[in-house]
């Protein structure tokens, strides 16, 4: 059935027009016996509760919040609670957006020593090293920090075991992470010198425009600074002969770096105002760029049966509903990430970095297959990267009523955890309720933009913990103190406690927020600090 905005939450049978009920939040099983135990312990939600909300005066609600607030003098406070605190006593506005750190991404031939010099700049021995080449897969992110200035360092990796196509497959995964970077390392062997593939390399970096340092690893002794200089003939500039391992010239090169980098990322900042970014995402050949040609009127990528076609994300403004959006059709992503090979492999990062650009994500399901497990997993990652999610069911014109039956039972047993998310069924081929994606979209970033007054949420706690306190454990019952939202995109919650709550509480807080405040569409987090009382 449709609700009154056009899209569809209730049952695939139309003999069955009742609404679908707001389920629970990201932090629960992602099955229907999660969401029975917490009615069955916690109950329903009680309808007077939203009245009480809603007549609530926001002048008292906000006095109360800071009654609350002030007490928290008397518990041990880090210097991040305080910057939440001081956020949450600026009211409706409160909300504050950390500036986006500026990104550095190391990148080089299998082997010479890229996670040791992560290891070197985040000052910890977190990146895996090993002598064997390609031991890296994916692309890892590290906070870092030099001279007081904090940044992310980006560990490259995913090469091919074999020397077969392990040009085009370096350059690949070296293009995803330089176009996510403010600057790019670009590290060699100065015991072995520029190689042909470093060569295939360096051409990819002089295109993508980014700022590129040589860095000249396993000088060990000043005995071996001279032979840098043949890496002039890279054309990258001057090189920077340093050993990962033992610290040598690793300072010099950080505080070069300090002055090429940004204060602020100019490429991880979110932007502000302009067309709305939609990532579509799925499973191989589940119709994502059908979906991208149909809504532009024309075809703008190619179509094939075969599983694959799409390698690269392709960006497209589209005019949608009134609404100008800008859609990525992603290479869809194959079972697993690290078995994939080849152009698969790299097309499932870059899927990856999609979505980091992204504000939502719309997962493309077929119905004319059951819900399946790459299925789920690429919904987890829409969750994981705290995008809005959206649901469509692609190729509903296929669908007779025994498979609309299965479906249904598929979905949930499958995808209870996301009965929140907006849910349109559409068919790509034909364009049939393709008009149906813009209001739940609209609904989604709505719900993923939305604020709670630090005086009504404070509140609603009140109300929840004098209706089901939290259980005693091991002869103490944790006290909710202060709660605030200390963000919005998706929406987070910080929650002062004098003790560890358990997840079921902590899931039962999460379901009262979406079933008073709705949330449609966005992934909500729960986060604790525990604090204990200043000794006197």
């Amino acid at each position: 059935m449709t609700d009154d905005r056009g899209f569809d939450n209730g049952p695939l049978d139309p003999a069955e027009p009742t609404a679908s009920e707001p389920r629970d939040t990201e932090l629960e099983s992602p099955t229907l016996a999660a969401d029975t135990e917490l009615t069955a312990e916690f109950g329903e939600l009680d309808g007077a509760l939203v009245e009480r909300l809603a007549e609530l005066d926001d002048e008292v609600a906000e006095a109360r919040a800071t009654s609350l607030r002030s007490g928290l003098s008397d518990y041990d406070l880090d210097d991040e609670d305080l910057e939440i605190l001081e956020a949450s006593a600026e009211g409706v506005d409160g909300i504050y957006y950390l500036p986006a750190l500026p990104v550095l991404a190391i990148v080089g031939r299998p082997n010479v020593g890229k996670s040791a010099l992560v290891n070197r700049i985040i000052g910890r021995r977190e990146a895996v090293v090993e002598d064997t080449p390609g031991v890296t897969r994916d692309r890892v992110s590290y906070k870092a920090e030099w001279l007081g200035r904090r940044f992310t360092v980006v560990d490259t990796g995913g090469w091919e075991p074999d020397a077969k196509g392990i040009n085009a497959s370096v350059a690949a995964q070296a293009e995803v992470a330089v176009d996510l970077a403010d600057a790019v390392l670009f590290v060699v062997d100065i015991n072995i010198g520029a190689t042909a593939t470093d060569e295939h390399v360096v051409r990819m970096l002089r295109a993508s425009k980014r700022p590129v340092i040589l860095v000249a690893n396993k000088a060990d002794d000043a005995i071996r600074d001279p032979q840098a200089a043949e890496l002039w003939s890279l054309g990258l500039g001057e090189p920077w002969p340093v050993s990962a391992v033992h610290g040598r010239g690793v300072a010099d090169l950080l505080d070069h770096v300090m002055t090429i980098l940004p204060e602020i990322s100019a490429v991880a900042k979110e932007e502000v105002g302009g067309p709305r970014r939609v990532a579509l995402l799925g499973r191989p050949n589940v119709g994502k760029s059908s979906l991208l040609n149909k809504a532009a009127g024309e075809e703008r990528v190619v179509v094939n049966e075969l599983a694959g076609t799409t390698r690269d994300p392709i960006d497209e403004q589209i005019e949608l509903g009134g609404k100008i959006w800008r859609f990525v059709d992603t290479a869809g992503i194959r079972r697993r990430v690290h078995l994939a090979q080849g152009a698969d492999f790299y097309a499932s990062l870059r899927t990856s970095a999609a979505l980091e650009k992204a504000e939502v994500g719309v997962v493309l399901l077929d119905v004319s297959e059951p819900v399946s497990e790459q299925d789920v997993r690429i919904i987890d990652l829409v969750l994981e990267s705290g995008r809005a999610l959206v649901l469509a069911y692609n190729k509903w014109d296929l669908l007779d009523d025994d498979r609309r039956r299965y479906l249904e039972r598929e979905i949930e047993q499958d995808l209870a955890h996301v009965s929140w998310a907006p849910r349109v069924n559409i068919s790509a081929r034909t364009g049939r309720h393709l008009e149906k994606l813009v209001p739940a979209l609209e609904v989604a970033l709505d719900s993923w933009d939305t604020r709670i007054p630090t005086g009504k949420f404070n509140a609603l706690l009140a109300e929840l913990t004098a209706e089901h306190p939290h259980p005693v454990r091991g002869g103490k019952q944790p006290r909710i103190l202060f709660g605030t939202q200390a963000s919005t995109r998706p929406p987070t919650f910080v929650l002062f406690t004098t003790g560890f709550l358990d997840p079921q509480y902590r899931r039962f807080i999460t379901r009262r927020l979406r079933e008073v405040y709705g949330f449609e569409g966005t992934p909500i987090v729960v986060n604790m600090r525990v604090r204990e009382k200043r000794s006197k």
